[in-house]
């Protein structure tokens, strides 16, 4: 009995390991791409997460949601075949703050829990600073003295 258990598990481990199907795997380090320090001028907002097949069937991407209106991603409308790759678009509105949000993928993928995969987005979008003519004058005339 004691050489049976570990047979078992070897076997429920590498059925586990052999799933077929499609599977997702993204480009981007923790799902997550960093806007880093942006202004609104000079940014348009727009990322893109790829993402890879790495399964043996077709990868359909049933839907994607964004956490707020200020985040509008789009998906793929052709399932992504075995080996190729794919990209969701997202679209921020940089509004001035801090860059927090969530995109909620729904997937066919086997290699994700209920074929979910949540990707972020993070960074923070600031006002661009204008100079002010008033203080330059100020400086100029002060640098003359």
């Amino acid at each position: 009995m004691k050489r049976f258990l570990p047979y078992c598990l070897l076997f429920f481990t590498a059925f586990t390991l052999a799933q077929t199907g499609p599977k997702i795997v993204f480009k981007d380090k923790d799902n997550t791409i960093d806007y880093g320090t942006v202004t609104k001028e000079t940014d348009n907002g727009e990322r893109i997460f790829e993402f890879t097949n790495t399964g043996d069937q077709p990868l359909i991407i049933k839907n994607v949601q964004s956490t707020c209106g200020c985040t509008v991603p789009s998906k793929p409308d052709q399932p992504i075949m075995p080996g190729k790759t794919g990209e969701i678009k997202v679209k921020y509105n940089m509004n001035p703050g801090p860059i927090r949000k969530t995109i909620t993928v729904e997937t066919n993928a086997v290699n994700v829990e209920g074929g979910m995969v949540a990707l972020k987005i993070k960074g923070e979008v600031i006002v661009k600073q204008e100079p002010n003519p008033l203080e330059k004058k100020t400086n100029i005339l002060m640098n003359r003295s």
